[in-house]
């Protein structure tokens, strides 16, 4: 094997010991006074029980799927090492999670109380948090995918190197299916806890009983806050995880097809692990000078991600220049990726943060009542997808046809695999921008139900509104790379497909392509329907508890009694567990049995219109959910009428819309798109010998 793949490993150990690093630099600070240590082990406590019952249900799972395709592989339909690729896949995607969340509960408080000292301290603990989810992704992932890199290239030694590349490239196509598999549970589960307690705890507590967000007195808030944890920290981690997975793992399989040998097939790896050192220079790189305003604060956050972006910039074009000479054409789809991802970033930016019209469009509607506060934020959601729509598409062209596309096909689909890989390179960074929003949420309710002074909260808030921003822009990130993976891993399936299965008929007046294209073009609608109906459900029993607790516990609205949490955090915890399994099996299903009924052309359907239809859906409610939420923190800052007053209940009403939108049903789509791309790939020689189509 080459010396060049010992990059790949050294990254990931650059990455996992800066995570140590940054871990250890949160934990110097104090977690303050006796009352928020209690609050944070509460919190604690009480995520920790949701994983451990949420792993239970998901191994089970696991354990079927992995007999499943051990039977397939015994078969001869799988190579022998996918059903293990699987479980590790699966098995890496939960632990990022669980670090990611454990390390966000351990830093709530922390961010808190170093709040009571200045901004920047409590920006640089928050931070540094996320940083470790950002680090530990990366650096997971890229550890195991080298090992298996490493370790089948050994096993299968003897074959040709073009038969050995095959069969390792289609094997680390499971990784990313594990990944993925995990991912959703992850992403519907909590996002379905988090946003039903967030939900339930708004609509009774803000608008019913007029009582401030985070107020002790509401029984709600420590699932709330718990459900920030499990959802926005775990299930963010382990869906980042399965996206940057899922990036390298399609472009190894298109370089191969590409015909580029074990370099072009090792050059993902080694781009993964430059975007490692970029982004550890730029995590240094985020400070800001104390009350500072929205626009500094988020000066001071992009300000890591450009550095790192342009350090990749450089990085890339040297490991291109060196490892794939007479190729240097491929370094523009990385430049490409680097920029599309910069220019999502700014359209979310413009149309969720508060510094922007739309934002404060929408509260300006709330002084005609919640209606015109859910209109005025669809508009603006289904208008944000526009500006991302357009640039990804420019950036698939540039991708396709710059590397020689025009000419050579298979060199145009590994530029488009590429330029996700570029695009997700500085994941570690931009994960923590992401990742730091939930950790500022819940030292805002640390401070709350801790009654600290007001400058503390005015500061986490602060931390929290600029979160809701980076954690759209980190939506749409990872919303818009999926676009890029997808393809890819269409083209990767076509390519494999093709193989055996030589009369593929993609014409658009093939019934068996137009069926499956309506098939998946409904599946993102019918994915959002179940997830959105599962946290209304879990959401008005919340708020029949809640009310509960306001009219039986004598004293409580005085202060004078203690709310019974933990009924609240059992309720959300049943029920996000029961509603996720059939809206993330029926991922799983629907390729097989669109493959075994409609034969191959009909599968290329169905994930080219899931791929269009879930990019633009899950685009517009990301967007539109941070936008109901800032415009509803706007004017909580003392815009229209403040807190309190009927403008900002209308706002509330809109926030809790939108809660599902951009933390549940949203976020999970770019997952969903890729399971069925990856599910449809790994059973492939199934469908291939039981479909009724030959």
């Amino acid at each position: 094997m080459s010396p060049i793949f010992i990059f790949a490993p050294l990254g990931s150990f650059l990455s996992l010991i800066f995570a140590l690093f940054l871990s250890k630099a949160t934990r110097q600070y104090d977690e303050g006074t006796d009352v928020m240590r209690q609050i944070a082990q509460a919190v604690r406590e009480g995520a920790r029980a949701y994983l451990k019952r949420q792993y239970r249900i998901v191994a089970l799972i696991f354990a079927i799927v992995f007999v499943i395709l051990l039977a397939l592989s015994l078969s001869k339909m799988l190579p022998t090492f996918v059903p293990f690729m699987f479980l590790t896949g699966g098995f890496y995607s939960a632990l990022s999670g669980f670090i990611g969340m454990t390390q966000a509960t351990n830093s709530s408080a922390r961010t808190a109380n170093a709040a009571r000292t200045s901004l920047n301290s409590a920006l640089r603990v928050a931070f540094a948090s996320g940083g470790v989810m950002g680090f530990v992704v990366v650096g997971l992932s890229l550890l195991d995918l080298s090992f298996w890199f490493f370790l089948l290239n050994w096993i299968y030694r003897s074959l040709p190197l073009d038969a050995r590349l095959l069969v390792v490239t289609q094997t680390i196509v499971a990784y990313g299916m594990g990944a993925s598999f995990q991912a959703l549970f992850a992403r519907v589960g909590g996002g379905i806890f988090t946003k039903a307690a967030d939900v339930g705890a708004d609509l009774v507590g803000k608008v019913e009983a007029n009582i401030p967000e985070d107020d002790p007195r509401n029984p709600a808030t420590i699932a709330d806050n718990v459900g920030d944890n499990v959802g926005d920290v775990a299930g963010m981690g382990a869906d980042l995880y399965e996206s940057y997975v899922g990036s390298i793992v399609a472009a190894m399989a298109l370089a191969f097809a590409a015909g580029l040998g074990f370099r072009g097939v090792v050059i993902p790896l080694i781009l993964a692990a430059a975007g490692v050192l970029s982004s550890v220079v730029g995590t240094f790189l985020v400070r800001t000078k104390e009350e500072a305003s929205q626009r500094a604060l988020l000066f001071a956050i992009r300000k890591g991600v450009w550095a790192a972006g342009i350090l990749m910039a450089i990085l890339s074009g040297v490991a291109i220049y060196y490892l794939l000479p007479g190729y240097f054409n491929f370094y523009w789809p990385v430049l490409i990726g680097l920029a599309c991802g910069v220019l999502i970033g700014y359209s979310t930016e413009f149309f969720t943060s508060d510094n922007y019209r739309p934002t404060r469009r929408i509260a300006s509607a709330a002084t005609t009542g919640p209606a015109t506060v859910i209109l005025e934020g669809l508009s603006v959601g289904m208008l944000s997808i526009v500006p991302p729509v357009v640039v990804v598409a420019i950036a698939i062209a540039a991708a396709y046809y710059l590397p020689g596309g025009a000419t050579n096909p298979d060199h145009g689909l590994f530029g488009v695999a590429i330029a996700a890989v570029g695009m997700l390179s500085t994941l570690s960074i931009t994960l923590a921008t992401d990742a730091y929003g939930p950790v500022a949420d819940n030292a805002g309710g640390n401070a709350q139900m801790a009654n600290l002074p007001e400058e503390v909260r005015s500061r986490t808030d602060a931390l929290d509104a600029i979160g809701n921003t980076t954690a759209a822009t980190g939506k749409g990130f990872a919303i818009g790379s999926a676009a890029l993976t997808v393809l890819a891993l269409v083209a990767a399936y076509r390519s494999q497909i093709a193989r055996v299965f030589p009369d593929l008929d993609l014409r658009v007046a093939n019934p068996q392509v137009i069926l499956g294209l309506f098939i998946g073009g409904m599946m993102p609608f019918l994915f959002c329907s179940r997830t959105i109906k599962a946290v209304g459900e879990t959401a008005s029993k919340i708020v029949v508890e809640v009310r509960r607790q306001f009219n039986e516990i004598k004293g409580l609205m005085d202060g004078k009694a203690r709310p019974d949490y933990a009924q609240a955090v059992h309720l959300c915890t049943v029920a996000a567990q029961k509603e996720m399994i059939v809206p993330s099996l029926l991922v799983v299903a629907v390729p097989i049995v669109v493959g075994i009924l409609l034969g191959p052309n009909g599968v290329i359907g169905l994930l080219v219109g899931a791929l269009i239809t879930g990019f633009a859906v899950a685009l517009m409610m990301a967007n539109s959910g941070g936008a109901w939420d800032n415009a509803k923190k706007y004017i909580e800052k003392g815009a229209l009428g403040g807190k309190g007053s009927a403008d900002h209940k209308a706002s509330v009403v809109g926030d809790t819309v939108g809660d599902p939108f951009k933390d549940t049903a949203g976020p999970s789509l770019n997952i969903l798109i890729k399971l069925m791309s990856t599910v449809s790939i790994v059973f492939a020689g199934f469908i291939l010998r039981f479909t009724i189509f030959r």
